[in-house]
């Protein structure tokens, strides 16, 4: 699971697997695709932001 490594905001490879979880959930409650990767980056921002102010 992504969750054990500390670091998924330096490694391209869990990044991509997090991006397609984040695919499947959001298409799994009936959100449209996603197509701009900014989105996504943007998500990827907010997680770092609440981890280091947590």
């Amino acid at each position: 699971m992504q969750v054990q490594f500390p670091d998924w905001n330096k490694r391209d490879d869990i990044k991509s697997a997090l991006k397609v979880g984040l695919i499947l959930l959001l298409d799994e409650h009936g959100y449209p695709p996603v197509e701009r990767d900014e989105v996504y980056q943007e998500i990827f921002e907010q997680a770092e932001n609440f981890k280091r102010n947590r």
